[in-house]
């Protein structure tokens, strides 16, 4: 396949280009600044882009089978994740491929009811981003012309090590028999690359964790 990766770069973005190379794909690494070049796995094509720019985006995402959009803001800028989206939709919808979406884990049900982020111990901090993150699902999903996919990650997402070893969810949160819900960065990449691979969740969000 040929992918495009927008936010090549980040800790999310990085790992998915590295997969995607490592299982063959054609990876088109697009990073904001070409300061940021050099911080690309070996293999990929870098490519200098806006996320937030229409005809960037448009440019980027013509003739790819997937596009995947894991930018993160800087803390003070979340609402530019929406404003990505909101480039993202219409732009794939006029290219025809498929956007997968790296997304947040706040929205994610609890068993007991509620969302992560309206549980007592969630972190102030991340408020801002995890309502940004809400944001940007609720625009996949009044997104009738797009063949798209949101991936919320686990509610602890860190680096480690690439395992292969995961299980999906839907929209309630995966978490293990002491209730911890993590995942690694790599294998993040690895449950994204499955779903670019044999598609299982189209039009809609899913989860995993260990």
């Amino acid at each position: 396949m040929h992918i495009t990766v927008f936010g090549a770069a980040g800790a999310a973005g990085r790992q998915i280009v590295a997969e995607g190379l490592a299982r063959g794909h054609r990876v088109d690494a697009v990073v904001r600044s070409s300061a940021r070049l050099g911080e690309l796995p070996a293999g990929a094509r870098g490519l200098v882009g806006d996320a937030l720019s229409y005809d960037s985006v448009v440019d980027l995402a013509a003739g790819r089978d997937v596009v995947i959009t894991a930018t993160r803001p800087a803390p003070g800028r979340e609402a530019e994740l929406v404003a990505v989206t909101e480039v993202m939709l219409p732009a794939l919808a006029a290219t025809g491929g498929r956007l997968l979406v790296v997304g947040g884990a706040g929205t994610l049900t609890l068993p007991g009811g509620g969302t992560v982020a309206d549980a007592p111990d969630f972190p102030a901090v991340l408020k801002p981003i995890a309502d940004a993150c809400a944001d940007q699902l609720a625009r996949c999903r009044a997104a009738a012309d797009v063949d798209w996919t949101y991936l919320s990650p686990a509610a602890l997402l860190q680096p480690g090590e690439r395992t292969g070893r995961h299980r999906l969810g839907g929209d309630e949160l995966v978490a293990d028999a002491g209730g911890v819900s993590a995942l690694s960065y790599e294998d993040l990449a690895v449950v994204l690359l499955d779903e670019a691979e044999q598609p299982r969740h189209r039009g809609r969000r899913f989860t995993a964790a260990y």
